[in-house]
């Protein structure tokens, strides 16, 4: 049986198995190291600044900037970094820092006597004393109503996609008006679409203006402090203090998740996205279907009123929603038994990342909810690894080598370590 099993190999499972194998915890981590960011269009960049888009080991020692050192390229502050860059700076990080990634993807994580019973794709079983769940935003992306009943060669997810070559000289619909639909309508503009418009609620699109410089002098940046998160107090409290955010009421936790850090461009995507002419903000998709001559009938809604648009091809550039309902890995009996709060049914975690069952760790956007903004950037890996990795352990000696790790007790279940 393992003492842990993590569950994903993007930036947040990378990191904390780094921290758990530093810990001689020996954990394992299962799947494709950096799959989904590997998986996105060449020409994208980071939004994040290089020194805000560290993975984390406890002695710093496998950071971006000692990648790129390597690679004989400067991160900049400044200076957006390829995505692929940073695909192949994760890559890096599992073969320094993770000692063993078994790219098999689980399929179902159930409680089990003494801990967790695990399942592989293929079939294979594992047990596991306790397990940190980091499956990263794809489990989690976000649809609109109207699109939902389209097949995929009409509507798609933005994070459906790699190469958008395919979408030359066709007509295509983006809904969205945050970084993920403004960089994919600049990429299909310069891919060859013959059309690309933007259809948004929003009455306006926000842009991020080009960070000042790190050393400004005293006053400037205690006005307006840099964080991994932008400049700014109310972000410097959302990027320092996640466990903060967490003792917040659940009603005031709920508005600022939906409220902070609103969608915006990234401000050297401004100029790419000057292709993109037709721009319809203030609008709605209040119908959706396939005509008889292989389009998509839209119907929209607008400040003009109601009107038509037909397209090819409608992508959803509309983010992701950290609902544990969609957490399909975790068997039902298991997912139904954790506690959840406000109004998307976000799972409750403790102060060291454990869900309300014992023995079962979060990371990433699922623990959004309750640290924070934070945890929907890479950035947010550095306050999770560490502290996760120190309730794993906590749990572990709780239970005891065999003991009763993540098996409910009669008269409760216990609570989590360090709640």
């Amino acid at each position: 049986m393992h003492d842990l099993v993590v569950v994903g190999a993007g930036p947040y499972g990378l990191s904390v198995a780094a921290h758990a194998a530093a810990h001689g915890l020996d954990p394992v981590t299962f799947g494709r190291p950096m799959e989904s960011w590997h998986a996105m269009p060449s020409g994208m960049y980071l939004k994040s600044e290089p020194w805000a888009s560290h993975l984390s080991d406890p002695a710093g020692a496998y950071g971006l900037d000692a990648y790129a050192a390597g690679q004989g390229v400067r991160a900049e502050h400044g200076v957006p970094l390829p995505v692929s860059f940073f695909a192949g700076y994760g890559d890096w990080f599992a073969r320094q820092a993770v000692p063993a990634v078994d790219e098999r993807l689980i399929t179902s994580v159930a409680p089990a006597p003494e801990g967790f019973l695990l399942t592989a794709e293929d079939g294979a079983p594992l047990r596991a004393r306790t397990v940190a769940l980091a499956v990263g935003v794809l489990p989690f992306l976000e649809v609109p109503g109207p699109l939902r009943h389209l097949p995929r060669r009409y509507a798609t997810h933005s994070s459906h996609h790699g190469e958008l070559g395919g979408f030359a000289g066709r007509d295509v619909t983006v809904v969205g008006a945050g970084q993920a639909a403004l960089e994919t309508a600049a990429l299909l503009a310069e891919a060859g679409a013959v059309a690309v418009r933007i259809v948004a609620r929003a009455d306006r699109l926000n842009w991020n203006t080009l960070p000042p410089a790190l050393d400004r002098g005293p006053w400037p940046t205690l006005r307006a402090p840099h964080t991994g998160l932008g400049c700014g107090w109310r972000n410097k409290l959302y990027a320092d203090t996640p466990g903060v955010f967490r003792r917040l009421p659940s009603a005031t936790r709920a508005r600022l998740f939906d409220s902070a850090l609103g969608p915006a461009g990234a401000w050297w995507l401004r100029e790419r996205f000057g292709a993109v002419t037709d721009v319809r903000l203030g609008h709605r998709i209040t119908a959706a279907e396939v005509t008889g001559d292989d389009r998509v009938r839209l119907d929209v809604e607008g400040p003009g009123g109601a009107g038509v648009l037909e397209t090819d091809h409608v992508v959803a550039a509309t983010g992701f929603v950290p609902s544990l309902d969609r957490a399909g890995v975790l068997d039902p009996a298991l997912r139904s038994a954790l506690r959840t709060s406000g109004p998307i049914g976000a799972p409750v975690t403790g102060a060291l990342f454990e869900s309300s069952w014992p023995g079962l760790f979060l990371a990433g956007l699922l623990t959004a909810p309750s640290y924070g903004p934070a945890m929907r950037f890479v950035f947010g890996a550095g306050y999770t690894a560490g502290r996760l990795v120190r309730g794993v352990r906590l749990r572990l000696r709780a239970g005891g080598r065999g003991g009763a790790v993540g098996r409910p007790r009669s008269g409760g279940r216990p609570a989590p370590v360090g709640a």
